[in-house]
């Protein structure tokens, strides 16, 4: 598939008139689908396109261009629950995905916020999308697709991942790191990875500290197994969602409800 990214919020990025930036003139945005849309055609490419609910409240125009994108031959949409100017602020709303949803007849896939497998279940039925996407929340966290594949397919939660896998899988992506940018630039890069896995373990802020200072691939690796072998002597597997967590499904499980009502 070819994706057209007009979701994306970055100043870097909107600044250059692209992202969600392309959102604030609407000719413009559906001249850009259409074109990619004819290109593709020949070749039997399908084309999807990420946006936001709009550039900013004032101006939640994701409808108006959902049903646009539709009729130049668009065959997907995502679409996060925030405005350009929100970022990654407050909470992602569903109201607009919902309406989005109502308005075109090609699969939407709503975004935003989806950190669990309760809160994708919560979302799907808050918007009637077809689909959910995950972001931030599998950062240090890849299993997070299959928790929430198998809490859709089944009503069941898996059990947390094994220590050992993590510590295995950790591992891999650094190794595929550094075989990709390149021992310096890879290292230092690894570190906010490294972060993300060892969020809330025990030690885990000392280990990140720790992690600042190390140079080179091998000490990292090392130093990396090393911690999880110390969690495993302790535990088997992760630690399970804490009571904030799932303190906060509650509280969003109500809002959605009434969204969906």
């Amino acid at each position: 598939i070819i994706d057209i990214n007009m979701g994306c919020p970055a100043k870097k990025v909107c600044n250059k008139w692209a992202g969600s930036a392309l959102m604030q003139d609407e000719p413009l945005a559906v001249a850009i689908a259409a074109a990619v849309v004819q290109a593709c055609a020949p070749h039997g490419v399908p084309v999807t396109l990420k946006m936001r609910t709009g550039w900013c409240d004032a101006a939640r125009n994701a409808v108006t261009l959902a049903r646009a994108f539709e009729g130049v031959g668009v065959q997907m949409l995502t679409v996060h629950g925030r405005t350009r100017e929100q970022g990654y602020k407050g909470e992602a709303e569903y109201d607009t995905i919902a309406a989005v949803k109502a308005a075109v007849r090609v699969p939407v896939v709503a975004n935003g916020d989806i950190t669990s497998p309760h809160k994708a279940a919560d979302v799907l039925r808050a918007t009637g999308a077809d689909a959910v996407m995950i972001g931030r929340a599998a950062q240090g966290r890849p299993w997070v697709f299959r928790e929430v594949a198998h809490y859709l397919a089944t009503g069941e939660l898996l059990a947390p991942p094994l220590v050992a896998e993590v510590r295995r899988v950790l591992l891999d992506h650094l190794a595929d790191h550094y075989t990709l940018y390149g021992e310096f630039t890879g290292v230092r890069s690894a570190r906010k990875h490294i972060g993300w896995y060892v969020q809330g373990l025990p030690g885990g802020e000392d280990f990140r500290a720790h992690m600042n200072t190390l140079e080179d691939a091998d000490a990292q690796l090392a130093a990396v197994a090393q911690f999880f072998e110390g969690i495993a002597r302790t535990t088997d597997r992760m630690p399970a969602p804490d009571a904030s967590e799932q303190r906060q499904h509650q509280q969003q499980k109500g809002k959605t409800a009434g969204l969906a009502a």
